[in-house]
């Protein structure tokens, strides 16, 4: 779903339209907002695949937006609008979310020219293994400069192939399932990545209501509880989101928008239900428990509490955003309201949680990953039978001394050590505490300038790298 509207900047002239109202209220260096704002990079690959009798050519791409952190991180998309414009878009996003997050990356992107479900598997993996091989002989795929990760169309099986194609290649290098990220479990991947980007959008929503005043802004009151959300894609980001906060924080699910459609039902929508029913037919279409809207979007002006858009970027846009009525919403995807609709949405009032800091869980936990691959380790071996060990003392030392027996349940809860997932939740829920209170003071500080989030996000990043090439000389 993409802008119609004439006056509507493009995806990448929405990302430096942001940035640049951001820049503009901060005292940088002469040339530093240039320096970051560009992409240093990108590079343009063609490259052919005999299939079916002929050779199919493939048009991909990898952009290399800043090296102020080394190596660059960026997901990987296969879809057929990707070009230039939107993969430098979406790797300067890469900078500015790994610098809110405090996580060491520079930011990249890439993406590849295809359509995944007009090829079968065998062709797919040949196509991916020889995309990689384009990538991985420029230093464009390698554990200590550049490091993929799975994006739209691409997931825990395409990475496989990338890891295995580096290691084909770079034999000796003892770090080479470090190359990727969000692999599967049993080539290096970790617990709780699959989910990481949906689950750090719950942490994000989590953390935003233990702020009364922020949700009062909002317009809101309370807490998650109750709440209507409306999601737009249930892939994998919308359907972990929606899935969490349905089952978790009791927030009732009344709208979910997917390509062939829309479901409705105030009474609340179960989203496991929904997901079995896609996968089972293709679609939304037909699913008997709530009313089916064909014109899916118009959905996204249902009235709710939160709208979650978590598919495509330029969704919400100059078209529709006066209709909107939801008082929050928090960009799952990336770009999904672009420079103008960000314009009006404020004047109404309406709170948006930035893309740059709420769909950050993948990258953070991708970091995890990557670490835990350089360790050669996985989180939680060396220390927690020690931790139960040293728990079990004090629990027995406590009963002993009041002669009262813990319950069953607490006391198993209490005697458990981190495992690697406990650990991976633990570390993405520091990482979106963390980050919401630093968005949130610089917000409230500046608000009289016209601050909001996602300028506050913008600030916080890019006085983060400019401080870097600072640091470096520059």
């Amino acid at each position: 779903m993409s802008a119609v509207h004439p006056n509507e900047p493009s995806f990448r002239d929405s990302v430096d339209i942001m940035f640049n109202r951001a820049a503009g209220l901060m005292d940088l260096p002469p040339g530093m907002q240039e320096k970051i704002r560009v992409a240093n990079s990108t590079y343009t690959v063609r490259f052919g695949v005999k299939l079916r009798g002929q050779i199919m050519t493939f048009t991909g791409y990898r952009s290399v937006h800043s090296e102020h952190a080394e190596p660059v991180k960026g997901g990987i998309r296969y879809a057929m609008n990707v070009n230039q414009n939107e993969v430098e878009a979406l790797a300067a996003l890469m900078t500015y979310k790994c610098a809110l997050v405090e996580v060491p990356f520079g930011g990249s992107k890439g993406g590849l020219c295809i359509d995944p479900t007009e090829w079968e598997e065998d062709e797919l993996e040949r196509i991916t293994r020889r995309f990689a091989y384009e990538l991985i002989k420029r230093d464009l795929i390698n554990p200590a400069q550049n490091v993929p990760a799975p994006d739209m169309g691409t997931g825990a099986r395409e990475m496989a192939w990338i890891a295995d194609a580096y290691k084909r290649i770079k034999s000796d290098d003892i770090n080479a399932r470090a190359c990727v990220t969000g692999k599967p479990r049993n080539l290096g991947g970790i617990a709780g990545r699959v989910e990481a980007t949906g689950r750090g959008v719950q942490y994000a929503l989590q953390e935003f209501f233990r702020h009364k005043q922020d949700v009062e802004k909002a317009g809101m009151t309370g807490t998650l509880d109750g709440k209507r959300v409306v999601v737009q894609g249930l892939g994998n980001v919308g359907y972990h989101a929606a899935k969490f906060l349905e089952e978790e924080d009791g927030c009732k699910v009344v709208g979910i928008i997917e390509r062939d459609g829309a479901l409705v039902n105030d009474g609340g929508i179960n989203v496991e239900s929904v997901k079995a029913y896609i996968a089972e037919t293709g679609g939304v279409t037909g699913y008997p428990d709530a009313e089916h809207v064909r014109n899916g979007s118009t959905i996204l002006e249902h009235d709710c509490d939160i709208l979650i858009p978590a598919a495509l970027e330029s969704t919400i846009n100059l078209d529709n955003a006066n209709r909107i009525k939801a008082p929050l919403i928090i960009e799952a995807a990336n770009g999904p309201v672009t420079a103008g609709a960000d314009d009006i949405l404020r004047k109404k009032g309406c709170v948006i949680i930035p893309d740059m800091y709420a769909n950050a869980g993948g990258v953070t936990v991708s970091y995890f990953e990557w670490v835990k691959n350089l360790s050669h380790i996985r989180f939680g071996r060396m220390q927690r039978r020690q931790q139960e060990s040293a728990n079990n003392l004090l629990v027995d030392e406590i009963e002993a001394m009041t002669g009262k027996s813990f319950a069953a349940g607490k006391r198993e809860k209490m005697l458990q050590g981190a495992d690697e997932l406990s650990l991976v939740r633990s570390g993405l829920d520091d990482t979106m505490r963390i980050a919401y209170q630093n968005m949130a003071e610089v917000w409230h500080e500046r608000e009289h300038e016209g601050v909001d989030l996602r300028t506050a996000a913008f600030l916080i990043s890019i006085d983060r790298v400019a401080e870097t090439y600072k640091s470096l000389g520059l």
